[in-house]
């Protein structure tokens, strides 16, 4: 059995369970942001050149609504062989509104065949009865391009089964 005696080895050993406490921790404040709203951002299928429209949506939990008073932003980092309309969208550029949900739908031209990627981050304000957070949220909108008239696959039949 290995015996961890001198003050150093002690030291590290503490600094060690310090360690996977704050992660435990952490995590758990992760998942329980969750608990109380969810970002999501639908891939979008582009053709190079050609304007093609995805959604951020934005979604309160039972207990939760959005705060109609407060900002509600989205700003949208393209990745390399994808631009976007606008950098920065606002109250005023949601596609559609209630008090529980939000959609942005983004505007983008892919410039570059395969994979690409929107940044984006959500900034708004949920409340319950008594209390109000203000959250920034960071999702990813996931482009992929091909060329204009490029065919998708087509499915193969089954093969049949020797019996």
């Amino acid at each position: 059995m290995f015996l961890c005696t001198t003050p150093f080895a002690k030291v590290t050993i503490r600094l060690l369970a310090a360690c996977a406490a704050s992660l435990v921790l952490a995590s758990s404040a992760a998942r329980a942001a969750d608990d109380a709203f969810e970002v999501r951002s639908s891939p979008v299928k582009a053709t190079l050149g050609e304007k093609a429209v995805s959604s951020v949506n934005i979604a309160t939990k039972p207990g939760w609504h959005l705060n109609a008073e407060a900002p509600l932003t989205l700003k949208l980092t393209p990745g390399q062989g994808v631009t976007v309309e606008k950098l920065r969208l606002q109250r005023a550029d949601l596609a559609a509104s209630t008090d529980s949900n939000a959609r942005f739908d983004v505007a983008l031209v892919a410039s570059k065949q395969g994979h690409g990627e929107v940044q984006a981050e959500a900034g708004f304000v949920i409340c319950q009865e008594t209390l109000c957070r203000p959250i920034k949220e960071k999702v990813v909108i996931s482009v992929e391009a091909s060329p204009p008239g490029a065919a998708t696959p087509a499915k193969k039949p089954p093969r049949a089964r020797n019996k």
